[in-house]
C-alpha cells in the first residue's frame, strides 16, 4: 500500500485528459489487489453510472453488462456503499441475470469496493478474475478497500484539476468572444453611425438571420476590415 500512496502521489495532472489520468490511477491499483485479472473505475454520475477507466476488456463488457441490468455488484457497491463479493458468478443468484451472463464472458468471480467520500460513495473499484473465489481471502477484501480509499482522494483531485481547465478554457473563450464583439461593434459604428447598442442589435439580427452565433458574426465583420497579405 505504501507504493501504491507513493505511485499515487507523483501522478502528473497538468496538461493531460480525465481519462488518461484515471486509466493510470487504475493501473496503480491492478499492481496492488491480489488475483485482480481485469479492473474498473465505476463513477456515479446525475444520469447514471459509468465507467470511468477499466484495465482488460472484459471488465467493460461486465460493467456495461449490469448497468444494461441495472443491477450487479459495482452498482450495489456504488449505491449502496458496501462491499460485495462474488465467488462464483456462475451460481450466484443475487443479481438474476447478471452472474451467468458475466461467467459466459469469462468471468467467475469479482470483488466492487465503494469509493468513499464524506460518508457517501462516488463510485466503485471493480476487480474481476476467470478463477471461483479468486478474492475469497481476507487479504484481498481488506487491501481491496484500502485501495479504493487511495483511489477515491485521487480521483476527485483528477476531477477538480478536469473541472478547473474546463472552466479556464470556457473564460477564456467567453473573454476572446466578447473581444470579438466589442472590435465588430467598433466595425459598425464606423460604417453605419450607430451607436453601440443599435451595433449589438445590427450583430444579433445578421445571428438570427444566418441562424450563427453572435460571435462567429462579429468574427466575420471584423475579418472583412482586414487588408490581405502580400
Amino acid at each position: 500500500m505504501q507504493q501504491l500512496l507513493r505511485d499515487l502521489s507523483r501522478i502528473v495532472l497538468p496538461d493531460r485528459s480525465l481519462d488518461d489520468v484515471l486509466l493510470e490511477v487504475l493501473r496503480l491499483a491492478t499492481r496492488t489487489i491480489p488475483e485482480a485479472e481485469a479492473t474498473s473505475l465505476t463513477l456515479v454520475r446525475d444520469d447514471g453510472a459509468v465507467t470511468a477507466a477499466h484495465h482488460g476488456k472484459v471488465a467493460l463488457q461486465v460493467d456495461e453488462l449490469q448497468y444494461g441490468l441495472s443491477c450487479g455488484p459495482c452498482l450495489d457497491a456504488s449505491r449502496g456503499g458496501v462491499v460485495v463479493r462474488v465467488d462464483d458468478l456462475r451460481e450466484d443468484v443475487r443479481f438474476g441475470a447478471v452472474g451467468p451472463r458475466a461467467a459466459g464472458l469469462g468471468v467467475r468471480s469479482c470483488l466492487a469496493v465503494p469509493l468513499p467520500y464524506q460518508g457517501s460513495s462516488i463510485g466503485a473499484l471493480n476487480a474481476y478474475s476467470a478463477e471461483p473465489a479468486a478474492f475469497s481471502s481476507p487479504d484481498a477484501v481488506r487491501i481491496g478497500t484500502e485501495v479504493a480509499e487511495a483511489l477515491a482522494i485521487a480521483v476527485l483531485n483528477a476531477d477538480s484539476h478536469a473541472q478547473l481547465d474546463d472552466q479556464a478554457h470556457n473564460l477564456s473563450v467567453a473573454m476572446h468572444s466578447r473581444a470579438v464583439i466589442e472590435q465588430a461593434k467598433g466595425v459598425l459604428m464606423a460604417q453605419q453611425h450607430v451607436g453601440p447598442d443599435e451595433a449589438f442589435e445590427i450583430l444579433r439580427a445578421a445571428s438570427q438571420r444566418s441562424n450563427r452565433k453572435v460571435r462567429d458574426v462579429a468574427a466575420a465583420i471584423v475579418a472583412s476590415t482586414q487588408a490581405p497579405l502580400g
